[in-house]
Formats: C-alpha cells, structure tokens, sequence
C-alpha cells in the first residue's frame, strides 16, 4: 500500500467515521430523547416514537443516495461528500442546543424529526461516495481489503459514540445526563466536523472520475441510466434484495437490537450494557478487514451469504443465551412460571402505536398487556370466548385486570383506583413467581461480563462477515460513469429501510405479541430472503474489471 492510498483510506474513513459518530448518538440515547421530546406520550409510546424519529433518517436515506449520488457522478466524489459532512455536523449540533418538549411544546418533536430526516439525506451521499472514491484508488485484487476498512467506520461511530456517552456520564453523573449532559456529545460534533473538513479538503478527486471527466465521457443523466434501464435496474434490485436487505438486518441486529435488547428487555443498567457492547465491536472490528481481506481470495458472495444464513440459523439460541447469561433469574422465572394473557382478542388493540395515550387503553385486555409492556414482562397469548373479560396467569397465579371508563379525557376515580390495585397485585404476583425488577449487577470484567461479551462479539462476527465485503461487491457491480447514483441507492435502501427499521419493528412486534424473542423474526425472514435470492441471481464480481464497461 503506498503513502498516497494509505492517505485516501484514512482520511475517507476518518471522515466516515465521524458522520457515523453523529448519526449514532441518537439511536443511542433513544430512551433519554423519547422522555425530553416526546413527554406528552406515555413511556412505551414515547420509546416506539423516539424509535420512529430513529427510523425517519433512515427513511430518507436513499433519497440523499438518488440527490447526491447524481451529483457525485456528474460534479465529482470530493465535493459531493464535503457537502453531506457538513449538512450531518451542523444538524448533529443543532440537536444539542434544541430545546425540549418543557420548553416549547410540539414544535421540539417536529424540529427534532426534520433534523433527522436532513441527517439521513446527508448519510444517504455519504457512505457512495466514500466506498467508491477508495476503490477507485485501489489496484485491482486488493478492493475488498481496502475498502473494509471503510465498513469499520460504522461500527467505529457506534464505539466513539458510546465512549463519549459513558465518559460524559461518568463525569457529570447519571442525573445529570438525563436532564442536560446528553446534549454534551451531539454538541462536541461540531469539533469532530471541523477535523472532517479539514481532512476532506487535503484529498483529491479520485483517478477514475478525474480521467473520466477529461475525456468528457461522466454521465449527463445517471439517474435515468441507472434506473430507467432496465439492464442496469435489474442489477440494483438484485443488489439490493440479494446482498444489501439481509447484511443491513445482521447489521442492526448485531449492533443496535443487541443493545436495546439488553437495556430494555432484560433490564441490565445502561452503561454497563454499552460497555460491554463497546468491547464486543471493539473486539469484531479487526474482522471487516479480515473478511474484506479474505473476499479478494475466495469472493464476496459467499462469506455475504455464509452470513446472513448462519445469523439467520442462530439469532434464536444466542439470545436466549444472552438472557440465560445476562439475567438468569430472569430466564428462570420465564422457564418456571410462564405469564399467559387469556383474552378475546377482539378486546385486544394493538400494543405498538406510537401515538396512543394510556386512555386508549381500556379494555381488561389492553390494561394487562399495557402493564406487562411497560414493565418488560414477556407473555404469552392464550384466547379466550367472545365477551369474557382477560385473566393474567403467572405460573398458578390467576389475576382479573378491570376495564377502565373515560372521563373527560382520563381515567374516572374508580378505574383508576382498580388500575393501581391491579398493578400492585401483579407485581407482586411477578415478584413472587421470581421475575426481577431489574438484572442483578453485573461485575465489570468478571466471568459472566465476558460471557455476555462472548456472545456479543459473535453476533458482531455475523456483522463482520456481511458488512466487510459488500462495497467492494457493490462497487463491481456497476459502470464507473453511474457507480455513485447505482451503488447507492440498494445499499441505502437496503440499510436504511429493511435495516434502520429494524428496531422500530422489532420492539413494536414484541409489544404487540408479548414474546420478547418474537422480533427476531423479522432479521431472520429477511436474512433468509437474501440467502436465497442472493444464491441464486447474484454473480460473483472479485475478478471484475472495475474500468471495462466505462
């Protein structure tokens, strides 16, 4: 490798790493940001929309893929990136100083979502450019190894931004940081953006673009030839159901489900949570190289697809492992007093609205899987004949939830009355039948630390596997005059809807149904979708000219 591509690698990736780091912090502080914008709703509800402003960047990432992948396939890959850094460094900053919900109302959420969607247009132009500016640098046999080292920069902004969260929360307490020190990290972007900047304007514009545009042969319209025709259209929806849809669910099962998994579900306390995800990417991140390195040898098909298939066959035992490990006397209480909710489901609304209120709420069914939500109960669905009010069963523990009536907009003295009796009853009941309020502590480097690591770390190797050798894939798929515009919109939709939706979805279906395992489904049926296709329909590309079709 010589200097000048050591510079190009380092300087696209430290870039990278930074717009990643100012992407994640949101998804990281998620509960912290549902309680200070989304505060008129009730605590579930606040989550699932705190989730869905999570999700709405990623919504919009392929359409910064289609803007900025046009202008980086006609104007150059340079420039269009040193926008797109920008429009993320300033709209990170911006959440920083935003006020909340206490302060002024609905214009906090509404604010707060637009400056997710403008990060999300940024990221869509970003990681295009990036991926194809450092192949088009790369000598041919060698793009899946340089170009994995920009695949560690998403897991690198995930990490920086988990430091930085546990740093500023050991500094200024966990009080603190809930009321004003989540704002320290999103306003620190802004020295992380001056470096990207800087950096960034020290580059030059790829070879193959710049020998391209002096022979004046870059694209006048390469929207419509990747797109509009179908030779080339067919290949991004082959792209983007055969490789990107499955790598983007491993992606954001290994990374982030993981971790609301731990927090949520099982109830660990956060910073320990992030510390130990911290450690498992820390201890995966050397594997993008690895297998970016070892797709230059055997191909990038088949450690892709190796992966999402071994994900696919595996999320089920290893996070039952990982409450096995995390939580025993969790596990236990679920192995030995299971909790039914017998109801007619037609008393039954759907537990994973974003908008609902606790109002909404009132049928005996409603209140009991309402409680067990929001206290992170998994349960079971038994139904039970038209008419008859729902029974709660923890073990040989049988409780009767009321129905609650409306007044004015809230609960009526009687019903809330019964209300609280009933929670105080089943969570007693809980208590009784072993089921914790929370996980024990978990000792910091002691053994059951690094076995929950242990498992991390694999669920991270699943990412690894996916995620290292996809840019080199995706970059040798497509013609260099519309490489940007091509590469970018499979890889963004496949990331940003069937992948950044992900936790929205998950934690939505394990509302709704009561398992807590249930939304794995969803990585699993799509990791499967993409083995198949990608089997079947995908070529290999590892021995492709990158220049022949230009």
């Amino acid at each position: 490798m010589t200097s000048e591509e050591k510079k190009v690698i380092f300087a696209s990736s430290l870039g990278t790493v930074f717009e990643w780091y100012d992407f994640y912090l949101y998804g990281s502080l998620a509960a912290i940001i549902g309680r200070q914008f989304f505060a008129a709703l009730d605590p579930t509800a606040a989550f699932i929309a705190s989730l869905m402003a999570f999700a709405a960047g990623f919504l919009v990432r392929p359409f910064g893929a289609i803007v900025f992948g046009r202008l980086g396939d006609m104007i150059g890959r340079k420039y269009t990136f040193l926008v797109t850094i920008l429009l993320m460094g300033l709209s990170t900053f911006i959440v920083g100083i935003l006020p909340n919900y206490a302060a002024i109302g609905a214009a906090a959420p509404i604010i707060l979502v637009a400056l997710r969607l403008v990060q999300g247009l940024a990221l869509g132009g970003e990681y295009g450019g990036a991926a194809t500016y450092v192949a088009e640098h790369a000598p041919h046999g060698k793009r899946g190894a340089y170009t994995s080292w920009i695949q560690t920069t998403a897991t690198m902004g995930l990490f920086l931004s988990l430091i930085v969260i546990i740093a500023v929360k050991a500094m200024v307490g966990d009080e603190a940081f809930n009321a004003w020190g989540w704002r320290i990290p999103f306003l620190i972007s802004i020295v992380l953006l001056g470096i990207s900047v800087w950096i960034r304007l020290k580059l030059n514009e790829s070879p193959a673009f710049a020998k391209m545009k002096s022979e004046g042969k870059t694209s006048k319209a390469p929207l419509s030839e990747s797109f509009a025709n179908w030779k080339n259209g067919k290949i991004v929806l082959l792209a983007l159901l055969g490789l990107t849809a499955g790598q983007g669910v491993v992606w954001y099962t290994g990374q982030f489900y993981a971790l609301f998994f731990l927090t949520a579900q099982l109830k660990v306390e956060a910073t320990t949570a992030q510390l130990m995800i911290g450690a498992a990417l820390l201890l995966g991140t050397p594997f993008f190289i690895v297998f970016g390195a070892l797709s230059d040898r055997i191909g990038r098909k088949p450690i892709i697809m190796a992966g999402c298939l071994i994900a696919a066959l595996t999320y089920f035992p290893l996070f039952g492992a990982l409450t096995q490990a995390a939580n025993p006397e969790l596990a236990a209480a679920q192995a030995n007093n299971k909790v039914v909710v017998h109801a007619d489901p037609s008393q039954c609304s759907f537990q994973g609205s974003p908008i609902a209120r606790e109002i909404d709420f009132r049928t005996s069914c409603d209140i009991a899987k309402r409680f067990l939500a929001q206290s992170s109960v998994s349960y079971d669905n038994a139904d039970a004949p038209a008419g008859t009010p729902a029974t709660v069963t923890i073990g040989n523990t049988t409780i009767t939830p009321p129905a609650a009536n409306v007044v004015n907009q809230k609960f009526d003295a009687d019903s809330t009355a019964k209300i609280a009796a009933f929670k105080k009853e089943i969570g007693s009941a809980l208590s009784a039948a072993g089921y914790p309020a929370k996980a024990k502590p978990i000792e910091f480097m002691g053994g059951q630390w690094w076995k929950i690591v242990a498992i991390l770390w694999i669920l991270v190797i699943y990412v690894t596997m996916v995620y290292g050798p996809i840019a080199a894939a995706l970059v040798e798929l497509f013609p260099t005059r519309i490489r940007y515009t091509s590469m970018s919109l499979p890889y963004h939709v496949g990331n940003g809807w069937f992948g950044g939706l992900l936790p929205t979805t998950t934690f939505a279906i394990v509302a709704s149904t009561g398992n807590m395992y249930n939304g794995l489904w969803y990585p699993i049926v799509i990791a499967v979708m993409t083995f198949i296709i990608g089997t079947l329909f995908i070529r290999e590309t590892k021995d492709v000219d990158i220049y022949a079709n230009d």
